[in-house]
């Protein structure tokens, strides 16, 4: 099966724990960001924070992509 990582025998999406790592990167960049005092110029932190998540999860596949064998 390709596109899949062998988790201790269940068979998950390689996204699954490159979203689980990019969820972790994030509450790092969160609570460096709450400590900066940047909160208080961001309008929706919401979605401010969705877009971190989302760059971060992108950022993570690239690195992945470069780093690790493509199948095939």
């Amino acid at each position: 099966m390709t596109g899949a990582v062998d988790f201790f025998g269940l068979y998950l999406p390689w996204l699954m724990p490159l979203a689980a790592l990019a969820l972790i990167a994030l509450s790092a960049v969160r609570r460096l960001l709450a400590w900066a005092g940047a909160y208080r110029w961001i309008w929706h932190p919401a979605l401010f924070d969705l877009a971190i998540y989302l760059l971060l999860l992108w950022a993570l596949s690239n690195a992945s992509l470069r780093v690790l064998p493509v199948p095939g």
